[in-house]
């Protein structure tokens, strides 16, 4: 536990020295790229370590803030989410070195850094989170953050709109993670996840839908995808990766880990998962073959695949209703393995993207070609 909060302490400082050295690019590069490897190599120890053993290991201790606490804890689920987040910062850091060269003494490049790092540190500090006030801060850091990285090139007009139409997404769907914490902690009389308690009547529906709503517009759920294709082709295309690799992947964990708060589910929460993700599955196709803009295209093929996961995960709690383990296995496996074949290799095609584009000078489909 201590190595992740360990390297979650180097990226913060390596960013803040990125920051501090803003009017040398090179030293900002080097600090913050640096920091970044090293601190998600520092953080994948614990993660393997608790792939072989299975053992949870946490911190707990108590916070001047009322119903806070600073209370952290990798288990298994955690363990797996932080996988793809430690080794997907770390090469799209190194990628973002060269990526952001021909932005040398025209941008901020070690504030760049510093908010790379800082969102970095979020999305594992969301992961391992206990208490609900602590992850909503997290929550918020990790918005504002990427918030700042996809306006990047915030001289263009396109890149204002996007990123403001993200920010007002991301604070829409806080509200709603909000109520749904003030909720599970009401009874429970503490907001640390461990007191959490299966509520009685109509409760855990009504938590349910405001997870589906709170965390789906994270992920990029259809109807609260509205955002994803405008920030994806935003933003810089190792922070792309990044986002559509790993940080919408947070709004699948916090669902998760949400339900595991809930009991055994009504055989209508499995439906209605599945008939999210068979929405967002087709519809996000059919989107991503219009494009003509390369990054957009992946960016709706994000929502695609986020519809594939759901379309698992909803299969699972169907079978946990009908107490078929099969079903569960098949649908939970299923979704969950998703998960870390589509941050790879969504990842992967975005900063293919943009390679493509250094070479080409635009993410216009229709104008590339002869690329070598």
């Amino acid at each position: 536990m201590w190595l992740i909060l360990g390297a979650v302490s180097l990226l913060v400082l390596s960013g803040f020295g990125a920051l501090m050295v803003n009017k040398s690019p090179r030293s900002a590069t080097l600090i913050g790229v640096s920091g970044a490897f090293m601190a998600c190599l520092l953080g994948l120890i614990p993660v393997i370590r608790n792939f072989i053993d299975g053992q949870a290991s946490s911190i707990s201790f108590p916070l001047a803030v009322p119903y806070a606490s600073f209370f952290v804890e990798v288990d298994s689920l955690s363990a797996f989410f932080l996988l793809p987040i430690f080794i997907l910062s770390a090469l799209a850091a190194v990628y973002g070195a060269g990526y952001l060269k021909p932005w040398h003494g025209k941008k901020s490049i070690g504030a760049s850094w510093f908010l790379y790092n800082l969102l970095v540190a979020s999305m594992v500090m969301v992961v391992i989170a206990r208490n609900a006030i602590l992850f909503l801060f997290f929550w918020e850091i990790m918005s504002v953050a990427s918030y700042f990285l996809v306006t990047f090139e915030d001289e263009k007009a396109g890149v204002r709109k996007a990123g403001l139409m993200y920010l007002v997404a991301a604070q829409l769907g806080t509200v709603f993670l909000l109520v749904l914490f003030i909720l599970l902690g009401k009874d429970a009389g503490s907001l640390d996840f461990n007191h959490f308690q299966v509520l009685p009547g109509i409760l855990p529906s009504v938590i349910f839908l405001l997870a589906v709503v709170g965390f789906g517009t994270k992920a990029g759920f259809m109807p609260f995808h509205i955002w994803l294709p405008e920030a994806h082709p935003a933003a810089p295309s190792h922070v792309s990766a990044l986002m559509s690799g790993v940080m919408i992947k947070t709004g699948i964990y916090g669902l998760v880990r949400t339900l595991m708060f809930l009991g055994l589910p009504p055989l209508w929460w499995g439906w209605f998962l599945i008939a999210i993700g068979i929405t967002s599955g087709i519809l996000g196709v059919l989107f991503a073959l219009a494009q003509h803009d390369l990054k957009r295209l992946l960016a709706y093929s994000s929502v695609e695949n986020i519809g594939i996961i759901t379309m698992g995960l909803g299969l699972g709690l169907l079978g946990m209703s009908i107490h078929s383990p099969i079903l569960v296995v098949l649908g939970w496996g299923g979704g969950l393995l998703h998960v870390l074949n589509h941050a790879f290799f969504k990842a992967l095609l975005f900063l293919g993207a943009g390679r493509a584009s250094h070479a080409s000078g635009t993410f216009d489909m229709r104008y590339m070609g002869g690329l070598k």
